[in-house]
């Protein structure tokens, strides 16, 4: 089951940790959903969803700071004897010395952050939902081009790094070489990063490692993109037929989500990166209304009721 590390958290997000007592190594967060614990706060801990990062805003805050002393005891207590991640306190909130000294005790952190409450919690469940998405590793190269996120794939040797190569030297961004890790953040969103070790490498047969980052700059490069399209390399052959006009289009399955493929024949002298291009400009103006395809269709469809219509008139 995916998790993330309480410390990678706490260095993402700008938190202060208001319990460094606590060994933070050992806390990891496996929901991606958050809580802001009112309820509990109130009393009722029915349904009480302590294995999630719990919110702690203005009225939450105010709530607690009007308890009388005895309750705020029996409340702190409660709250904090559940196996919570930790706890985080918003518009930099300062706990009183009760809450952290229960907390301390029962071996929950507490965080502290400058942010609003609805900023913060609409940053922090977008960040936890792509870092605990499932994910999948594949082979395969992933570009940015013009905005587009191509996966190409194909068979070892087939010239998949050397297209990127080709790519990045006309202005386009590599996201990885090789090995992509592909995590599902919707039902619509498939996002490719790099594992770390690879990150901003491409391997060339004959050649060796090569640093993108290092020899085309930081503008060569990004950590992640959504993948919109993948075009799959594969060896020309004289016996099988291919889609000329794109009809109707072919899609590849990815955690179940389905995404657009163009199966691209290679041949010596074919131009690999322009094809890249053109396939993602063209990918990019169907999702903005126009369609080639549909385009001749109309225009052979015009064309032939004209003729038919000059006949008749014969």
């Amino acid at each position: 089951m995916p998790s993330v590390k309480m410390e990678k958290l706490v260095e993402k997000m700008k938190l202060v940790n208001l319990t460094p007592e606590l060994d933070i190594t050992k806390v990891k967060i496996k929901v991606p959903d958050i809580n802001r614990p009112a309820l509990q706060i109130a009393g009722y801990f029915e349904h009480f969803e302590a294995v999630r990062l719990q919110i702690i805003g203005f009225v939450e805050y105010t709530y607690m700071q009007g308890l009388p002393e005895a309750r705020k005891r029996e409340i702190y207590k409660r709250l904090l004897s559940y196996d919570i991640p930790a706890i985080v306190f918003c518009r930099e909130l300062q706990p009183d010395e009760l809450f952290l000294k229960t907390a301390i005790e029962s071996n929950v952190m507490i965080l502290q952050t400058k942010k609003a409450t609805s900023s913060f919690t609409a940053e922090i469940i977008r960040w936890l939902n792509v870092q605990l998405a499932p994910c999948i590793s594949i082979h395969g190269v992933l570009v940015d081009v013009f905005g587009e996120g191509v996966l190409i794939t194909g068979e070892s040797g087939i010239g998949k790094s050397e297209a990127a190569l080709e790519l990045i030297k006309r202005g386009h961004r590599l996201v990885t070489d090789d090995a992509v890790e592909i995590r599902k953040v919707s039902d619509d969103t498939l996002v490719g990063s790099a594992p770390e070790v690879t990150r901003h490498f491409i391997e060339l047969r004959g050649i060796g490692i090569i640093d993108v980052k290092t020899l085309y700059g930081v503008s060569s490069v990004k950590d992640t993109q959504t993948i919109d399209l993948v075009i799959h390399f594969e060896d020309w052959n004289k016996e099988k037929e291919y889609d000329r006009l794109g009809l109707e289009e072919e899609y590849v399955e990815y955690l179940g989500n389905k995404v657009v493929c163009h199966n691209i024949p290679i041949r010596p002298g074919r131009n690999l990166a322009v094809i890249c291009e053109s396939a993602a400009i063209n990918h990019r103006q169907k999702k903005m209304g126009y369609n080639a395809t549909q385009e001749l269709y109309r225009r052979v469809q015009e064309s032939l009721l004209h003729g038919n219509d000059e006949e008749e008139d014969d």
